[in-house]
């Protein structure tokens, strides 16, 4: 597909897009749920007050809720929310998602008594229903909303907290809004012709070997967000204010705190990954001081650090190869696995090209009643788009299994065991590259070249995001207001650690801080580096493994939401509770270091 222009969705071909009829067949098929969801809403109130009586009337209450609204409520989630990434100018496809958002805002408020009232049932007579064979398949999802009981308000308190649900979104909305449609970057000349500057076109120009290119790409991409700085800072501020509101009014000790807690992670965690890679810091120095020698300039600029240091190795891979070569890749998983990833990446799950409006990047969207479908944006020319594939694909997988082997009330995953299964696909994919497409030293050293910067990306990269929220959330509780200028300087403070002495800042190079869409999901992206780490841990361990490896992956894909995700991990074989597979993961990261510098 050509990158030359960006086509208008309707000019897209249809089997190019996704089919979302497994969701709904039609928009008109979506009403009629829609309307029946409303209508499902005052039911509800016949429950209230009763869910103390046995442990009947409790399972009546919950396969109400779960069975006959939540499903529906997630089948016309997901559709609504597919169709406004593919073109977010379409106002039919915004208003259907503002729609849905306004139903299921009233639905949060009319069920917003059922967690307080499950949660202030005796303590004796709880363990009495949980051990009736009744409420078997409830039992983990009771088990860990009863966790919460601590951080769950009144009645009256939790029904005006789930009005607000759809306001809160704001920040993230306005922030979507103005950088994937309102923004306009205009064009730039590259190697490859004229490209439209776009958020998914940067990072291609950033790799373009023409040092000039990259430089005008780069102040002409930061321009743009530097003309809407005031703005954005005030709608990441907003976004801040809102984490906070919401962990002090239920009693948690931090933003933080809040946002570890469901997935049951000790704040350790959080500050042991920091701590280790801050140790690993003068690797990563050491790498950048090579690239820095190896490009020839006196000084590395931002604009300098996604450019392959491996010259005139030429990458071309239509979407069709990039099925097979994934196939190929994972076939350590076993048949099951590989057949239906690459049926589904190759069939209608992939909403696969750029166009005018679209989302920007990639993800994956499993939910129970629908396929688990992908957002790409998919670039032939850039073999960072053909892992994007792959990592994209694992989450599809995980869901994909995990839907087989769990019944809805618990088959969602959390994203900190998400990031290993994505990751994990490119942990093999790479390694299949490395043995069957390095056909000579310079792809080869290409292709240890790309792990390297993955890892920086995602490791290295991704704490230093994630040691940010923390110091911006920290900030406002400690009650120091957030400006422009302070953001701005702390991330500077960040980019100067990170990047060390070969790396001379831009001016305009803390604006990055402005534009990360995942700062609005708050505490998130610290999922990525841990993620990887133990992905790196765990192909290793099937690579070198058997069968009994093989399953205990699967298993843990099988899993879905049945346990939390450092039990979880353990069942694969990794046990992130520890600091060993971070400082594993880095001790990785030194040899392939050693290995590219030997090879250029």
């Amino acid at each position: 597909m050509a990158n030359s222009s960006i086509p208008k969705r309707e000019d897209i071909q249809e089997k190019d897009k996704w089919n979302l009829s497994s969701l709904y067949p039609t928009p008109e098929a979506w009403e009629e749920d829609l309307k029946k969801l409303e209508e499902q809403i005052p039911p509800i109130e016949k429950f209230k007050g009763t869910l103390a009586d046995s442990a009947e009337q409790l399972k009546n209450c919950l396969d109400f809720l779960i069975q006959k609204v939540d499903m529906i409520e997630e089948r016309l989630g997901y559709y609504a929310m597919l169709r406004r990434d593919e073109n977010q100018g379409n106002s039919d496809s915004q208003g259907r998602f503002s729609r849905f958002m306004a139903t299921a805002t009233k639905l949060a408020a009319a069920a917003s008594w059922v967690s307080p009232e499950i949660q202030a049932v005796p303590d004796e007579t709880m363990q009495s229903f949980l051990a009736d064979p009744l409420l078997a398949e409830y039992k983990i999802y009771l088990n860990k909303l009863l966790r919460f009981k601590e951080y769950t308000l009144s009645e009256k308190e939790e029904a005006l907290l789930a009005q607000q649900a759809e306001f809160a979104m704001a920040p993230q909305k306005a922030f979507s809004a103005l950088t994937n449609v309102d923004m306009k970057f205009g064009e730039v000349e590259t190697s490859n012709g004229t490209v439209p500057l776009t958020n998914t076109t940067y990072g291609m120009v950033m790799t373009d070997p023409d040092r000039s290119v990259r430089e005008k790409a780069y102040k002409q991409f930061y321009a743009v967000f530097e003309g809407h700085a005031h703005t954005l800072s005030e709608l990441y501020n907003g976004s801040v204010q809102k984490d906070i509101f919401n962990a002090r009014i239920r009693g948690y000790e931090s933003a933080r705190g809040k946002a570890l807690y469901p997935d049951n992670v000790p704040g350790d965690v959080y500050d042991n990954l920091v701590k280790t890679i801050h140790d690993a810091l003068p690797a990563l120095h050491s790498y950048y001081e090579l690239k820095r020698e190896k490009l020839g300039v006196d000084s590395l600029r931002h604009y300098d650090v996604y450019t392959s240091l491996v010259k005139d190795v030429k990458t071309n891979i239509p979407y069709e190869e990039a099925v097979k070569l994934i196939g190929k890749a994972l076939a350590p998983l076993g048949e099951e696995y590989t057949s239906t990833i690459t049926e589904g990446l190759g069939g209608d799950w992939v909403d696969r090209y750029e166009n005018e409006g679209k989302r920007s990047g990639a993800y994956s969207a499993g939910s129970y009643p629908g396929k688990p479908y992908i957002l790409m944006n998919y670039k032939e020319n850039d073999i960072r788009h053909l892992f994007t594939l792959a990592h994209e694909g694992g989450h599809s997988m995980h869901s994909w299994y995990s839907v087989k082997s769990n019944p809805f009330q618990h088959y969602n995953y959390t994203i900190f065991e998400a990031e290993v299964a994505s990751t994990f696909n490119e942990q093999l994919l790479a390694d299949w590259m490395l043995k069957n497409r390095a056909d000579s030293p310079e792809m080869k050293a290409y292709l240890i070249g790309k792990q390297i910067d993955d890892t920086v990306a995602t490791i290295f990269r991704q704490t230093m995001f994630a040691e940010y929220e923390d110091i911006t959330h920290k900030m406002v509780e400690a009650g120091q207001p957030l400006t422009l200028d302070s953001l701005r300087s702390e991330y500077r403070k960040l980019l100067e650690a990170y990047f060390g002495p070969a790396m001379t800042l831009e001016g305009e190079s803390d604006l990055e801080g402005l534009r990360i869409p995942h700062f609005y999901s708050s505490f998130y992206v610290y999922k990525y580096a841990t993620g990887l780490s133990a992905a790196i841990a765990l192909s290793r361990r099937v690579l070198e493994g058997g069968d009994r490896e093989r399953e205990d992956y699967l298993s843990f894909l099988k899993s879905g939401g049945s346990r939390f995700p450092i039990e979880s991990l353990k069942v694969a074989g990794v046990d992130m509770s520890r600091p060993e597979p971070i400082k594993s993961a880095m001790e990785h990261f030194s040899t392939l270091v050693d290995e590219f510098r030997t090879l250029i």
